[in-house]
């Protein structure tokens, strides 16, 4: 920036002075402020705001906490003086934390004082991660941030301390969407101990559970229309719900949505510690920074095969419930004590080798397109911040599933098919090639994507659902992001 003249005052004489008195100082406020009165009313109301923020690439709950911090006579507007009061006090704030990042006093914050600020407050993280986030608000390309920069990039986010900020910086988000979820997020030793992490675990599984139920009819008839291929030609999204309800009445379209529910718990938490395991075990336990994109999809991978092979049998129980014919099995038990009795121990790890086999294209495209995605939309958008907000971060986990779903669907329909196999009756029971072969001949390719429909139709609804939920989970938890 160029405007270094009485801005670059100690932080001792700052707390004597009032930056509003500085005449330079009122009018980079009134010029902001004309910015965002868009009716030019002299007042600014929070749609004002928000369409200000939006376009510095903040998030909308933003704008309602400043208005809730600033808006002192409760007239739902923002005054100039409101507005320049706001600013003081917040310009205050950015002062003292600009100065605790600053630990040479040279003016300027680094690469290795953000790393350092950081680390004292128990947050680990790689140089590559401290220059993203440097690079984020580093506007003149010096590899340095001045007050200046520093002011500008945090002057409409309402965070008050240091720690604010951090999380800010290290915003991780979990979700589930039905399907596996790829990259558990990067949890610091501090979280651990804090029990953050179990926190989460719960809100990301009270989400998953309630958006699986939500979707669970259109989860039915994916798996359906699987497994009866050529026999389900002509049934369509309203012909395979209505089919449903006739032959077993509504209740029939929630068939296998209770062990889907019960299993995201125990896998959840299997994937997490395998995953940090898996991630120790790659890093060595020395080095404290995160790990390369290669890194984190092997791991993820490795930890998601880790948690399924564990969880497997609950995989079939599901299919096979969520295919029962009225009154074919009273409840999980009973279906387990059936296969078994039947199919003996081996039935239970039916469809386990496409299924695994599935997991290495999906993660790896899932998590290749989600992080291409995030850094091709961090450079266009956010000239303001390494944390793109939370739709953003959606929109993109959207995106990157899906594509992983497409890649790895065939293998998850052979897998369903296999896991269903026994229910079938007299139909030979097929190899992982054999079905293959077997979809082929009848069906040609569009064969291998039979049920892809519901399958995309609860994406979004799913997603939806998930993220709702996390978010008041997360509240009702305790847990800031």
């Amino acid at each position: 920036g160029g405007e270094d003249g009485p801005a670059e005052v100690k932080v001792d004489d700052f707390c004597v002075s009032d930056p509003g008195r500085e005449p330079e100082t009122r009018e980079r406020w009134a010029e902001l402020f004309d910015q965002l009165d868009l009716n030019k009313d002299g007042k600014v109301d929070i749609n004002e705001l928000r369409i200000g923020l939006a376009a510095r690439g903040l998030l909308r709950s933003d704008a309602e906490e400043i208005v809730r911090e600033s808006d002192t006579n409760h007239d739902g507007l923002l005054d100039f003086e409101e507005f320049s009061q706001y600013l003081w006090a917040h310009e205050k704030e950015l002062r003292l934390m600009f100065h605790t990042l600053d630990r040479n006093h040279d003016g300027r914050i680094d690469v290795g004082e953000i790393q350092q600020s950081l680390h004292n407050l128990g947050l680990e993280v790689s140089t590559e991660h401290a220059i993203k986030i440097l690079q984020s608000m580093d506007r003149d390309g010096t590899m340095t941030i001045n007050w200046n920069e520093w002011r500008d990039h945090f002057l409409f986010n309402p965070l008050h301390n240091m720690e604010g900020i951090a999380h800010y910086w290290k915003h991780s988000l979990m979700f589930d969407i039905g399907e596996h979820m790829t990259v558990p997020p990067e949890f610091s030793q501090q979280e651990r101990q804090s029990g953050v992490v179990w926190r989460q675990l719960v809100a990301g599984a009270m989400a998953g559970a309630v958006s699986r139920t939500g979707t669970a009819p259109l989860d039915r008839l994916k798996v359906f229309l699987q497994v009866h291929g050529s026999s389900s030609r002509g049934i369509n999204l309203w012909t395979g719900l209505r089919g449903m309800v006739q032959e077993g009445g509504v209740r029939a379209l929630w068939r296998g949505n209770g062990i889907n529910v019960l299993k995201i718990a125990p896998e959840s938490a299997i994937k997490f510690m395998a995953y940090e395991q898996i991630k120790w075990l790659i890093r060595g336990r020395n080095e404290a920074g995160t790990l390369r994109v290669q890194e984190r999809f092997i791991a993820g991978s490795l930890a998601g095969a880790t948690a399924q092979t564990i969880i497997y049998p609950m995989e079939v129980l599901k299919t096979r419930l969520t295919l029962r014919k009225t009154g074919q099995y009273s409840g999980i038990v009973d279906c387990a004590r059936q296969i078994l009795r039947k199919e003996g121990v081996r039935a239970f790890y039916r469809g386990y080798v496409p299924n695994t086999l599935g997991i290495i294209p999906y993660a790896g495209i899932d998590l290749a397109v989600y992080e291409t995605l995030k850094n091709a939309w961090l450079q266009r958008y956010s000239k303001g911040s390494a944390d793109p907000g939370v739709l953003v971060l959606l929109g993109c986990g959207t995106v990157s599933s899906t594509c992983g779903q497409l890649a790895s669907y065939p293998l998850a329909l052979i897998r369903t098919r296999m896991q269903a196999q026994a229910s079938t009756e007299g139909g030979p029971k097929l190899s992982m090639v054999g079905q293959f072969k077997h979809i082929i001949s009848h069906d040609g390719v569009p064969g291998l994507y039979r049920g892809i429909a519901p399958n995309f139709l609860k994406v979004i609804p799913a997603v939806s659902i998930s993220y709702v939920v996390y978010e008041h989970m997360k509240k009702a938890l305790g847990v800031k992001s």
